[in-house]
């Protein structure tokens, strides 16, 4: 989904290497940028490295979070915990606020 406001710009930010996203963002066509933040950087600074539970260890991984930036550059609305379905809807509606 296309945001049409004016000055929009949508960004995609993971841990991944360049050559996994461009991989990832080649095999689903996503239509805007993703960004490697390989040494976690954004991810400390977003507050984003969470304590997870997976098959029975504890480790540290990324909570996947949206934020929603004004034109002053102030974050106007975290989504904390996004689920793809009906998410792109969700992000849109607080836009248009």
């Amino acid at each position: 989904m296309k945001l049409q406001r004016a000055g929009a710009v949508v960004l995609g930010i993971s841990k991944d290497s360049p050559q996994a996203l461009k991989k990832f963002k080649d095999k689903y066509s996503l239509p805007y940028a993703l960004l490697a933040d390989e040494d976690k950087k954004l991810c400390e600074a977003f507050g984003v490295l969470k304590e997870k539970n997976m098959y029975g260890r504890t480790t540290i991984g990324i909570e996947r979070t949206s934020f929603l930036i004004d034109e002053q550059g102030c974050v106007a609305k975290i989504f904390p915990k996004v689920k793809p379905e009906g998410h792109a809807e969700e992000v849109l509606a607080a836009v248009k606020k």
